[in-house]
């Protein structure tokens, strides 16, 4: 089975202007991003819609194409880039450009979903964990997944799901086990395609989660687990967390 990443990264940020430039350790965060995707795919692109980030990717040898300024979404760009780039894989995978301690057993988990040929999209989870507290539980920016017993997903929030009745939510995290987010996404290229022909849709409008507009209609989303932690940058203080944490890695 043939596999390709991209990875869209926009310049424009109303948090964190120009993120995917941003120095990490004397490289930009877009060639962290990619360096770690390169471990677990051989064919991996950036998808962008400004020359500055282009430039960049192409300085340290990456593959990189342009695409248009006018994307609703990640998703949307990524069909573009996939157009452009012009050759057939049986499974692109959305990797996010703020994700530069993104590790290859979590892409080798996402590609594990597709093992099952019935798969159509696929992304992954992390359980929350009792020390994590129930203000990571609690917080809007970290949606939350109920899974079926077929490792589909059922339904994504920024709400806490399910609701433990008769029980104090602080030990809630003793009575379920609540599952995580990871912003990482796969597709056939045929229902790429298809997706992003879809309308926005009443539930994704709702709570601002694209992936609940493919529930809506009706598309099975598969689900991986894993139990890395990633370290997403949204904010320039993200960023020196994230430095942080880089410069504990070296020295380990």
């Amino acid at each position: 089975m043939r596999f390709i990443a991209i990875i869209p990264a926009r310049y424009e940020s109303t948090r964190f202007p120009g993120k995917p430039l941003a120095d990490m350790g004397g490289k930009p965060m877009i060639q962290r991003v990619y360096e770690q995707v390169k471990k677990a795919i051989n064919d991996v692109w950036v998808a962008t819609d400004d020359k500055r980030i282009f430039d960049a990717v192409d300085a340290f040898g990456g593959k990189v194409v342009m695409t248009s300024a006018d994307h609703r979404s990640g998703t949307d760009r990524i069909r573009e880039a996939y157009e452009k780039i012009g050759q057939e894989f049986d499974v692109i995978i959305n990797v996010q450009g703020d994700e530069p301690f993104i590790q290859p057993v979590q892409i080798e988990t996402l590609k594990a979903c597709f093992d099952s040929k019935d798969a159509e999209l696929a992304t992954l989870v992390k359980p929350f964990k009792k020390e994590d507290g129930f203000d990571a539980l609690f917080n809007a920016n970290s949606p939350k997944v109920v899974v079926n017993k077929r490792d589909e997903a059922i339904y994504f929030s920024r709400s806490i799901i399910p609701y433990i009745r008769d029980v104090h939510h602080s030990e809630w995290l003793d009575k379920h086990t609540f599952y995580k987010h990871i912003g990482m996404y796969a597709y056939r290229p045929d229902i790429l395609q298809e997706i992003t022909r879809l309308k926005p849709s009443s539930l994704e409008k709702a709570e601002s989660l694209e992936q609940l507009r493919w529930i809506e209609n009706g598309y099975r989303i598969k689900i991986g687990y894993t139990d890395v932690e990633t370290i997403g940058i949204d904010t320039p203080e993200d960023m020196q967390k994230a430095l942080d944490y880089l410069i504990k890695m070296d020295k380990n």
